[in-house]
């Protein structure tokens, strides 16, 4: 379907580009503290995180904390063109159990035929994540929790007429099961390797389909879709460089099954 696709293609375009990007932490503070000996040991509190670009985190909020982490993308197709949002609004409901929603909107410009009527709502997802294990210093279990996330179909993805660009759905319910895992090594010089590796399986319902839909069906069609399932593996080190810079990598593996 277009819209696993889009998304699929704008993974792989992040990782082809991105293979070693640099990014700057976040997080603020008084003063910089000069950077450490080759021979001292980095401390986790010493170290700043931006996380990866797609593996998500193993770790949940602490209860009653509020995180809102939107992203602003371009993918940019053989004959296409997509500027998009995705936003994460997550809340600690425990200190083990995170919840959100992933809202996200778009602007479809193709090569030929007519552009977006406008920006356009896609489907919209609901997640849970529960931290099973906690990574401590001097001990080899690292951080896991389970995700589920659930995407309905509240984008618009058939009856599109004579401007198919107007789809950003896929018009199917989609649970999406993760196990997600963080972990941290001290390199020899003393610097932290924090490592995630997360494992995905997607599973859609069938669609009813008609007319122009992102489907590649024509006016006068009539009949169902059938999505397959989807997994994906993402290993993501991060190296960190200085306090302020870190080097991350995803590593991406994904196999989508065809729709009938």
């Amino acid at each position: 379907m277009m819209t696993r696709r889009l998304q699929t293609f704008w993974r792989r375009s992040i990782c082809a580009v991105t293979t070693a990007v640099m990014v700057v932490g976040v997080a603020g503070a008084q003063q910089t503290p000069p950077a450490i000996a080759s021979d001292a040991r980095e401390s986790l509190q010493d170290a700043w995180w931006t996380g990866p670009l797609l593996a998500n985190s193993a770790a949940t909020l602490p209860r009653g904390h509020y995180l809102a982490e939107p992203y602003i993308y371009d993918i940019i197709g053989p004959h296409s063109q997509l500027f998009g949002s995705r936003a994460y609004v997550l809340y600690g409901l425990t200190n083990k159990l995170t919840t959100g929603v992933i809202p996200i909107v778009g602007y479809n410009q193709p090569d030929q035929g007519p552009n977006s009527s406008g920006v356009k709502v896609g489907d919209i997802t609901l997640l849970g994540q529960y931290r099973l294990t906690q990574f401590h210093e001097h001990s080899w279990v690292p951080t896991t929790a389970i995700e589920v996330q659930q995407t309905f179909p509240s984008g618009k993805y058939d009856h599109l007429g004579t401007r198919p660009s107007d789809g950003l759905g896929a018009g199917a319910y989609t649970t999406t099961v993760s196990l997600n895992t963080q972990t941290y090594f001290w390199l020899p010089n003393g610097r932290i390797l924090r490592t995630r590796l997360d494992v995905s399986q997607s599973v859609s319902g069938g669609v009813d389909v008609e007319d122009a839909s992102v489907y590649g069906t024509s006016k006068g069609f009539r009949g169902r879709a059938e999505p397959g399932k989807s997994l994906t593996v993402d290993l993501a080190p991060e190296y960190s460089l200085t306090r302020q810079w870190v080097l991350a990598l995803d590593a991406l593996y994904e196999h989508n099954g065809s729709t009938s």
